[in-house]
């Protein structure tokens, strides 16, 4: 059975996502064990790696990096073993080189680029960002197998990242201007919203998420 480390460090949806990862994995019968854990030599043995967020860039990447361990043992996973990984809004936020909410703070800088706050250029979509909206898929993508175009997803959040490489973006999403929704560079993948929180959609994708190739 393959292991999936849900990592723990203090994020508010660490149990809604897990939850649902459990989900997903029943409702698709998938032989997968969540595993929620802190533990570094967890997670770099890991199969597969998730990583949730909520809140500010800079208090989740310094409560990140205050594990003793972790961000190395999530790069031994991913980076050099390959691990499928996936970030969730602020997780996924996580993965550019810096984020750029009350000042700068370093990311993990394993998707080129920043994140910085949503400037809608029509006054009507409101900042936070909050409530259902629709995918457009820009990239065929495993992860959002079966969803296809209009797939309505659950957000809440007023920063968004922009990938250096646009070919990086693989869903897109419209809130007074198009920003990235979902983000993937080979086994590192993000998706701006909450699975978690998007009913039968999102747990499809969590699902293609636990089915990606190694």
């Amino acid at each position: 059975m393959q292991s999936v480390a849900l990592i723990d460090y203090g994020s508010g949806n660490l149990r809604s996502a897990e939850k649902a990862l459990r989900r997903a994995a029943e409702t698709h019968d998938l032989a997968v064990d969540i595993i929620v854990t802190a533990d570094p030599d967890i997670v770099a043995r890991a199969g597969r790696l998730v990583l949730p967020g909520v809140g500010a860039f800079a208090a989740c990447m310094g409560a990140l990096t205050a594990l003793d361990g972790m961000v190395e043992a999530m790069g031994e996973a991913a980076l050099k073993r390959g691990a499928p990984f996936l970030g969730i809004c602020v997780g996924m936020q996580l993965l550019a080189d810096r984020g750029l909410e009350f000042g700068e703070t370093k990311g993990l800088g394993w998707i080129a680029g920043d994140v910085a706050r949503l400037h809608p250029a029509d006054p009507a979509a409101k900042i936070p960002h909050m409530g259902w909206n629709a995918l457009e898929a820009v990239a065929d993508h495993p992860l959002l197998a079966g969803l296809g175009d209009g797939a309505e997803m659950y957000f809440t959040h007023s920063f968004a990242f922009t990938p250096a490489d646009p070919c990086h973006v693989i869903a897109s999403v419209d809130h007074g201007g198009r920003f990235a929704a979902a983000v993937a560079r080979n086994n590192i993948m993000g998706v701006q919203f909450h699975p978690e929180k998007s009913q039968s959609q999102g747990l499809r994708l969590l699902a293609n998420f636990l089915e990606t190739p190694a």
